[in-house]
């Protein structure tokens, strides 16, 4: 696609997932913060992220909860009978058994152990990951205090990084679609490049959260990334930080009649945005409209309910939520949804592997009503929603609350939504700056075939 709608054009290799999630993904990352948005606020930020891009990723969206934000619990120190204080946790009865064997171990280690121990603060956070990598869900994480402010400054559509989306998948650090002309793309990253080392620290295992961490970092100063790429030996690439300014909505009205809006991800304002763009391609009387959420790691779960109410009735069951406690059926009109904008242009809707969480959530809904034809390639599979919680001292734990389907009740999680016409872009594509996926979209609605 030519550089004045900005197409974003995705070779996906390998998809593991702030610009946030991702998610499952859903899902940022541009070296960002992983898509996953959220406001300092006191309550749990419900988040509907993954991939996340190294800019956001996990935008996301916040539903009111009602609770206060937990706090975690308080800790004590044992005598300094052994060479280092050990912290103690408040345990409930039932559990005291069990935490007594880990304090056997531990008490051990302290005596026996030939080097230097942690201190209480690193062994407190070594056993907060351990105990969220035994859930087996990448996306219930804690966040360091460190990587946590990183996220929280980063939020929105600007940062300081490589520009690229990434993804968690197996304890690996994956290159979902580099942003065009950004440090990464020109430094030739590529997606399914697998990040095994950020200058000389070894990221297997991280969190996501903390995994960008590492890579962000002020504009002009450069990052060491070790790459392992499918039929080459591990290999070393210098990228040089930018501001990375990520254009949330691009709207084009085609020399062949065909409207194209692209969304980027959903941010708190991205609807309005959104809604602004489309009112002034529908009234230049298009004769049809490409809707593109390739690369789109998710964001706010409220933005993502509003943006399909764009397309269809507000009263339309768009996304079904279930938690352990309950099930939501939520329509647009729960959102204070103003009615559809579009609702009858003949509409296709662009995904790839990079479209997550809640680019899933709309293009699930739309493929479900017949309201959209989907075109590309497979999407991401994160279909969880995610509570932020604030910790008393600036770190972050995330967890897990929900899941969802679409209207027509098809889980997303590790699945993700198959398209109507499957296009893939090869690499020779993306180099020669091809598209055929957005050249199908325009042929299949100029001949509804």
């Amino acid at each position: 696609m030519s550089g004045s709608n900005g197409c974003k054009i995705a070779v996906l290799v390998i998809i593991v997932a702030l610009f946030a999630g991702t998610l499952g993904f859903v899902s940022g990352f541009a070296a960002h913060a992983v898509l996953v948005a959220a406001e300092p606020i006191e309550n749990p930020l419900v988040l509907v992220e993954e991939p996340t891009a190294l800019p956001p990723t996990e935008g996301v969206e916040a539903a009111p909860t009602g609770e206060a934000s937990p706090t975690g619990e308080e800790t004590e120190t044992l005598p300094p009978e052994e060479p280092t204080p050990v912290p103690t946790i408040a345990i409930p009865d039932e559990t005291g058994e069990a935490f007594d064997l880990f304090w056997e171990a531990w008490n051990l280690i302290q005596r026996d152990y030939y080097g230097e121990l942690p201190s209480a603060e690193e062994m407190t956070y070594g056993a907060i990951r351990g105990a969220t990598n035994t859930l087996g869900d990448p996306y219930t994480a804690f966040v360091d205090p460190a990587a946590a402010e990183h996220r929280r400054a980063t939020d929105g559509g600007e940062y300081e990084g490589i520009g690229a989306m990434v993804s968690m998948e197996d304890g690996w650090l994956t290159i979902v679609e580099p942003f065009k002309d950004q440090p990464a793309d020109r430094a030739g990253l590529l997606p399914g490049d697998i990040v095994l080392r950020v200058d000389d620290t070894p990221i297997e295992n991280m969190s996501i959260y903390e995994a960008i961490s590492f890579i962000l970092g002020p504009a002009g100063t450069d990052v060491t990334l070790e790459i392992l790429r499918e039929g080459d030996e591990p290999f070393e690439v210098v990228v040089t930080r930018a501001k990375i300014e990520v254009p949330l909505v691009e709207s084009e009205m085609r020399d062949d009649g065909i409207a194209y809006l692209s969304l980027f991800s959903f941010d708190a304002d991205s609807t309005a945005k959104l809604q602004a763009a489309l009112e002034e391609l529908m009234a230049q009387g298009p004769d049809g409209l490409i809707f593109d959420l390739r690369g789109n790691p998710g964001g706010y779960l409220n933005e993502a309910i509003l943006t399909a109410g764009l397309f269809l009735p507000q009263d339309d069951v768009l996304m079904i939520e279930r938690t352990t406690e309950e099930e939501i059926f939520m329509t647009a009109h729960d959102f204070d949804g103003q009615g559809p904008v579009a609702p009858d242009i003949p509409m296709v809707v662009l995904v790839n592997g990079g479209s997550a969480s809640a680019s899933e959530i709309v293009a699930g809904a739309l493929q479900d009503y017949g309201r959209a034809t989907l075109v590309g390639e497979t999407t991401f599979g994160k279909g969880s929603v995610q509570l932020i919680h604030e910790l008393s001292n600036g770190a972050e734990l995330r967890v897990t609350k929900a899941r969802w389907f679409t209207p027509n009740d098809r889980a997303i999680h590790g699945e993700g939504l198959e398209p109507d016409l499957e296009v893939e872009i090869t690499a020779e594509d993306a180099e020669a700056n091809l598209d055929p996926q957005l050249e199908r979209a325009v042929e299949y609605l100029l001949t509804g075939q």
